[in-house]
C-alpha cells in the first residue's frame, strides 16, 4: 500500500483488526462506531479474551489463531505487538490486503492539525505527560492538549476526538513506528537509542530504523528534536529532512541546555530565555525537561507558560513513583523500567551506599544484566529476583551483592520487609518486560503497590 488510509475508500469493505490488546480493541471500537463491520483475531485461546476483555456488542472475532477469514476483509488494522516477521503479515501481503497500524488509523479521522510525537528507548512517558501539561497551560482558550499513543491512552480512543485546533502529543514506541508508513508529526524528538525490544525487531539495525520513522515523512517546516548527549541519536540526525534542534551540553552549541539550577533554551533566530527545572529527581529528568521545552518553543507556546508548567508537574504514575512506606521502608514504584538502561537511569537517582534493595526480573527481552553491576556495587543492598527471567539475572548479577531468588513480587516485597531497616529503599525498577506475570507494566506497579498499602497497614 502506497497510500495513507482512508476511510472513505474502504467505507463498504470489512474490517480486519489484528490483536485485541488495549490498542487493537480501540481500533476496533473505532472502526465500529464509525459504520465499518469489524472482524477481529487474536491468538490467545478464546476462553482467555472472553475472560479478560470486554468485547463490543456488533464484533464478530475469533480466538487461538488467525484464520482464512482475516484474508477475506478488505483492510487490515494491527496491534503494535504483532510482529511484521509474523506469518499472517505475509499471507496478507501475499493477498494485497493493506495493513495499517493503529496509529495511522486513528490520525486519519482526527481534526487536529498539530501532532507533536515523542519515543526514545527511555523517557518517553515522562516528556510526553510534561509537554501534554505545558501545552495545556499554554495553548489558546478553548484548545486542548490531548496525550496518547504508548504513554496508556490509545490513539484511536483520543485522536478521532481532537478538534483542529487541537494538539495532539502522542507517545509512540518502535512498535508502532515500524508499523506507521504515513506518520509527519509538526514536531518530534528522540529521546535516545539504546539496546531494547531486539526479540521484535530482529536486530539493533531494525530497531533504529523503527525510530527514524518519526521523522522519515516531515518536511522542511517541521522540528525534529535530538539529543546530543547520545551518539546514536546524533548519528540518527544527519538524516532528518526537517528542521533540527538539539539539548544537551552547551560547549556543542544546542539549543537547550542546563545551566546552574535551571534551564536555558533559544531557538534559531530567536532571544535565549531561562526555565526552572522541574520538581522531580534525576539527570534524566533534566533531559526530558530540555526536549519539553524545546517542542513546545518550536510550537508557538510562550516562555511563561512554559515556566508555570514546570514549576507544577510532579511526574507520571510507575516511574519513580513514591508509593508509601512498610516497616519503615520506603516504596518506589519503577514498573516501566521495562529494560536494562531504564533501570541504570533509576539507579543513578538512589542514594550511595547499600541503602536501596532492589527487585529484579520478569519476561527476559534479550540484554545482559550485567550493566547493572556496578551501580548496584555502589548502591544495593540486596537484589530480589522474580519472573521467568530470574535466572538469567542471578547469573549475570552473580558476585556482587545478595540475591535473593523469591518467584512473585509478593514473595519479594515479603522478603524485603524482613531483611530491610528503617530508613532503607524497596525499588522496583524490574529491568523486564511484565508479560510473564501480569496484563502488563501498569498492573505489575499498582499490585507492588497494593502490596505495600497492605503490608504497610498492618
Amino acid at each position: 500500500m502506497t497510500e495513507p488510509f482512508n476511510p472513505s475508500r474502504f467505507k463498504k469493505q470489512r474490517a480486519c483488526v489484528l490483536g485485541l490488546g488495549k490498542s487493537g480493541l480501540a481500533a476496533a471500537r473505532l472502526l465500529l462506531a464509525k459504520g465499518f463491520t469489524v472482524f477481529a483475531s487474536d491468538t490467545r485461546p478464546a476462553a482467555r479474551i472472553k475472560a479478560e476483555v470486554k468485547l463490543p456488542k456488533n464484533l464478530i472475532w475469533e480466538g487461538s489463531r488467525h484464520s482464512d477469514r482475516v484474508l477475506k476483509c478488505g483492510f487490515v488494522v494491527k496491534s503494535p505487538g504483532i510482529a511484521r516477521s509474523a506469518a499472517i503479515i505475509s499471507r496478507l501481503e501475499a493477498a494485497g490486503i493493506p495493513v495499517f497500524s493503529e496509529v495511522e488509523t486513528a490520525l486519519s479521522f482526527g481534526k487536529a492539525k498539530t501532532l507533536v510525537a515523542i519515543t526514545g528507548t527511555n523517557g518517553k512517558t515522562t516528556t510526553t505527560a510534561l509537554c501534554a501539561a505545558i501545552f495545556a497551560e499554554g495553548l489558546p482558550r478553548g484548545r486542548k492538549a490531548l496525550a496518547c499513543g504508548n504513554i496508556g491512552r490509545p490513539a484511536c480512543e483520543t485522536a478521532p476526538t481532537a478538534k483542529a485546533g487541537d494538539t495532539l502529543v502522542m507517545e509512540v514506541s518502535s512498535y508502532q513506528l515500524e508499523d506507521s508508513r504515513f506518520f509527519k508529526p509538526k514536531a518530534a524528538v528522540i529521546m535516545n537509542i539504546t539496546a531494547d525490544h531486539i526479540e521484535h525487531h530482529g536486530a539493533m539495525s531494525g530497531y533504529i530504523e523503527a525510530k527514524a520513522r518519526i521523522f522519515r515523512d516531515q518536511g522542511p517546516d517541521d522540528w525534529c528534536v535530538f539529543n546530543a548527549f547520545d551518539p546514536l541519536t546524533m548519528k540518527l540526525s544527519r538524516r532528518c529532512p526537517s528542521r533540527k534542534l538539539y539539548f544537551g551540553p552547551k560547549a556543542l552549541g544546542v539549543h537547550a541546555w542546563v545551566e546552574g539550577e535551571g534551564i536555558r533554551a533559544r531557538l534559531p533566530g530567536k532571544a535565549e530565555a531561562a526555565f526552572p527545572l522541574p520538581p522531580i529527581p534525576g539527570e534524566h529528568n533534566q533531559h526530558n525537561a530540555m526536549a519539553a521545552v524545546l517542542l513546545a518553543l518550536c510550537q508557538g507556546i510562550k516562555p511563561a507558560a512554559i515556566r508555570a508548567a514546570l514549576r507544577s508537574f510532579k511526574g507520571v504514575e510507575h516511574r519513580l513513583e513514591e508509593c508509601g512506606s512498610a516497616a519503615g521502608i520506603r516504596c518506589v514504584n519503577d514498573s516501566k523500567a521495562t529494560n536494562v538502561d531504564s533501570t541504570l537511569v533509576a539507579l543513578k537517582s538512589m542514594p550511595l551506599g547499600a541503602k536501596t534493595m532492589l527487585i529484579l526480573g520478569g519476561l527476559h527481552k534479550g540484554s545482559s544484566y550485567a550493566p547493572l553491576k556496578s551501580l548496584i556495587a555502589e548502591r544495593v543492598k540486596c537484589v530480589l529476583t522474580i519472573g521467568s527471567a530470574a535466572a538469567k539475572v542471578e547469573e549475570d548479577l552473580a558476585g556482587t551483592v545478595h540475591l535473593f531468588p523469591c518467584g512473585t513480587l509478593a514473595v519479594a516485597v515479603d522478603t524485603a520487609l524482613k531483611v530491610g531497616e528503617k530508613g532503607e529503599i524497596l525499588l522496583l525498577s524490574p529491568a523486564c518486560a511484565s508479560f510473564d506475570q501480569f496484563k502488563d507494566f501498569e498492573d505489575r506497579g499498582n499490585q507492588f503497590k497494593e502490596l505495600v498499602r497492605q503490608r504497610g497497614a498492618k
